[in-house]
């Protein structure tokens, strides 16, 4: 149950990140109250069925990036939500943290 309960903690965090915006995956477990499991976060987002309501898309890694979910497809579909968004990528793909990022 505790899982659970962690996964849930994590999907609130991530429903908190506003459009046009992105995190860390550091920065949603910190949200969640789970210090350094950043892993987890990305299980937990990994774990969401296709069609969840969830803005997973809002989650990069560290280095302002996307991250593969799993699917071969899914790096894709993650920057065309993003762009949807306005947030935008530099020639090296990556997401300025200053313009759109949660601080």
């Amino acid at each position: 149950m505790k899982a659970r309960w962690e996964h849930d903690r994590i999907y609130s965090a991530v429903q908190a990140i506003p459009r046009g915006r992105v995190a860390t995956y550091g920065q949603v477990a910190e949200m969640a109250g789970l210090p350094r499991r950043w892993r987890l976060v990305g299980r937990a987002l990994k774990g969401l069925p296709v069609d969840s309501a969830i803005p997973w898309h809002r989650v990069v890694n560290a280095q302002g990036r996307i991250s593969e979910r799993g699917s071969g497809d899914s790096t894709t579909e993650q920057r065309l939500l993003l762009e949807d968004e306005n947030v935008e990528f530099d020639a090296r793909g990556r997401i300025d943290f200053k313009r759109f990022g949660l601080l």
